[in-house]
C-alpha cells in the first residue's frame, strides 16, 4: 500500500476509446472506471508500478463501454467490489458478464461512500447514458474531481466540484472539427453538440472558470476525441481562456494532459 498518508492517482486512460482512472491512499486503492480490456489495464497498472491484487473496488460512472469494457472480467479475476447507480447497473448488467451478488453496490447519485482514509462522491450529469454520475474522492482535506461525458456544467455540479486540489475534466472535440468532418454522420454530430452530448474544449475552458479555486494545482485535460480534436488544440484553447480569464496557467496550477494510449505517472495531492 502508499507509503505516505497522501492521495495519490493515476490517469490510466482518457479518451473516445477507454477510460480508467486509478486512485490510492494508506489504506484503500480503488479505479474510476474500467473502459478498456482487462490486460490492457493491468499493463496500465504495472507501468505506474502498481497491482490490481491491490484494488478494492471500481466506481462506474456509466454503461457505455468505453468506461465499462472491463469490469466484468476485472470484477472477477480479482474478486473486485463495483459500485454504481441503479440506472447504470440496469443498463449494463447483461453486458459484462455475470457478477457476483455480493461485489455489487448502489451509489447513488448525490451521495458518498466513505472507506474511513477516502471519501468517494457521487453526483449526477447531463449525458444520454441510463443514469450518468461521475466522482469526487476526498482525503484529508484533498479532493480530485473526475468529470468527462457531459453535455453541460450545470450550477449545481459547479457548485459541488468547485475549489478541488485536481480536475480531469473532458475537452472532447474542437467544434469546427466535429462539424466539418466527414467522418460522422450529422445526428452523431447533433449527439455529441447537444446538452447530453460532450464538452467541447471551449465548453470544459468555460466550466474550469467556473470552478478552479485558489486550493486548486492540478487541471487535466481529458476525453479527447481521436478523430474531432489534437492534444495540442485543447491545450492551446484551454490555456488561452483561462489566461484571458486571468487564471494563473502552469504558475497558480499545473495544466496537463490526459492520454489514450499510456497511463499517466502517479501524482500526488
Amino acid at each position: 500500500m502508499a507509503t505516505t498518508d497522501n492521495l495519490h492517482y493515476s490517469i490510466l486512460a482518457s479518451g473516445s476509446k477507454g477510460n480508467s482512472t486509478y486512485i490510492e491512499t494508506a489504506h484503500h486503492r480503488i479505479l474510476i472506471d474500467a473502459g478498456l480490456s482487462g490486460k490492457q489495464i493491468e499493463a496500465r497498472m504495472a507501468a505506474i508500478n502498481r497491482s490490481l491484487k491491490d484494488v478494492e473496488a471500481i466506481f462506474v460512472t456509466h454503461e457505455h463501454s468505453d468506461h465499462s469494457h472491463g469490469v466484468g472480467v476485472l470484477a472477477r479475476r480479482y474478486g473486485l467490489d463495483i459500485y454504481a447507480n441503479r440506472g447504470t447497473w440496469q443498463a449494463m448488467d447483461n453486458k459484462i458478464g455475470k457478477v457476483p451478488l455480493d461485489q455489487k453496490h448502489l451509489i447513488a447519485p448525490g451521495s458518498v461512500k466513505d472507506f474511513g482514509d477516502l471519501q468517494v462522491e457521487s453526483f449526477a450529469v447531463s449525458h444520454d447514458a441510463a443514469e450518468p454520475q461521475f466522482y469526487q474522492v476526498h482525503h484529508d482535506n484533498k479532493a480530485f474531481c473526475i468529470l468527462t461525458d457531459t453535455g453541460y456544467v450545470s450550477e449545481r455540479v459547479a457548485g459541488t466540484i468547485r475549489d478541488a486540489d485536481a480536475y480531469l475534466m473532458e475537452c472532447n472535440h474542437d467544434t469546427e472539427m466535429l462539424i466539418n468532418g466527414t467522418k460522422y454522420s450529422w445526428p452523431l454530430k447533433q449527439r455529441i453538440l447537444g446538452d447530453e452530448g460532450h464538452l467541447s474544449n471551449e465548453d470544459g475552458a468555460e466550466a474550469l472558470t467556473s470552478v478552479i479555486g485558489r486550493h486548486t494545482k492540478e487541471v487535466i485535460i481529458g476525453h479527447r476525441s481521436h478523430e474531432n480534436n489534437t492534444r495540442s488544440l485543447a491545450h492551446l484553447t484551454v490555456a488561452t481562456l483561462l489566461e484571458q480569464r486571468d487564471f494563473g496557467v502552469d504558475h497558480d496550477f499545473q495544466l496537463d494532459d490526459a492520454e489514450q494510449d499510456h497511463a499517466s505517472k502517479l501524482m500526488t495531492l
